[in-house]
């Protein structure tokens, strides 16, 4: 525990549990005023006060949008924007598993909507709140599970053939080329861009849908995994370490830099998945 976020702000999506929850935690241990993203009030109520309880330092609140939705995505950028004045740290964190085909309110395959459009418009509508908040940080919650993975140009809402692990693959090397296009397109404004994997770690998420396609390595997985305060780590590393001021366009894993896949290095897939994400999100619309 340290006060060197005292006077920063941090918004964490996917916050009320997990290691979401103990990434808004770590951060408002080290002084941070933290923002909450949670889908429902209840959630975030609970969120905060247990934050609250076990913190008892800093500023902690809540704001509900459901991020699966690009409406919901503008929401919570909005209710940002009108409420704070700074937004110092970033920390894209929400994600989902589906193990059926399952379509967002704007007709996207979910998994690609949540765990990847959700990130980039948000990022995106609060590039300018960050940049005036500068030196700021971007830290996107990603996955090893990018590495053997391609981006479906042709069927990127894989309405043709679903499979859930190619899904999430697809949105978590989604997140690694968003990052690394991101910290390029950032350069010399102050705000930083990483990503990383935070490990094997017992989550809702993981316990509830990865694991029952792992049967019958299951067990084992569980045995093997992490708890989510250190599946925390990493992200608390990327957000608010002094060592890694100005460290931007990386890739961590369990505390540690590494490299990615090969094609995450793709400059020209980063782009086209850019140029994609505009589309979907509206933006490309708004801009012209």
């Amino acid at each position: 525990m340290s006060d060197h976020l005292v006077g920063k702000t941090a918004l964490i999506t996917g916050a009320t549990s997990g290691i979401g929850f103990y990434t808004a935690l770590g951060l408002a241990r080290d002084g941070a005023d933290v923002i909450v993203g949670a889908r429902n009030e209840t959630r975030g109520r609970n969120a905060v006060e247990a934050i609250q309880k076990m913190n008892g330092r800093s500023k902690v609140d809540y704001l509900v949008a459901d991020l699966s939705s690009m409406a919901g995505v503008r929401a919570l950028a909005e209710a940002t924007i009108d409420q704070y004045s700074r937004l110092d740290i970033l920390v894209n964190n929400v994600g989902g598993f589906f193990l059926t085909r399952e379509v967002s309110d704007d007709g996207y395959e979910m998994t690609f909507a949540l765990n990847h459009l959700s990130y980039f418009l948000l990022t995106e509508l609060l590039r300018d709140l960050l940049v005036e908040s500068a030196p700021a940080r971007i830290v996107n919650v990603s996955s090893v599970a990018h590495q053997n993975s391609r981006i479906n140009f042709d069927d990127p809402q894989m309405t043709r053939r679903y499979w859930p692990m190619t899904a999430y693959g697809q949105s978590k090397l989604a997140n690694v080329l968003f990052t690394y296009e991101l910290a390029h397109r950032l350069i010399d404004t102050g705000v930083t861009a990483n990503a990383l994997h935070p490990g094997l770690v017992r989550t809702g998420l993981g316990t509830k849908h990865v694991f029952r396609l792992l049967i019958p390595f299951v067990w084992v997985g569980l045995r093997m995994a992490m708890g989510p305060e250190d599946g925390a780590k990493t992200s608390l590393l990327l957000a608010s370490s002094p060592e890694l001021e100005g460290v931007t366009g990386k890739y961590y894993s369990t505390e540690k830099e590494v490299r990615t896949s090969r094609r995450s290095y793709d400059k020209s897939a980063a782009e086209r998945l850019w140029d994609l994400s505009e589309e979907l999100t509206g933006l490309r619309s708004a801009r012209a």
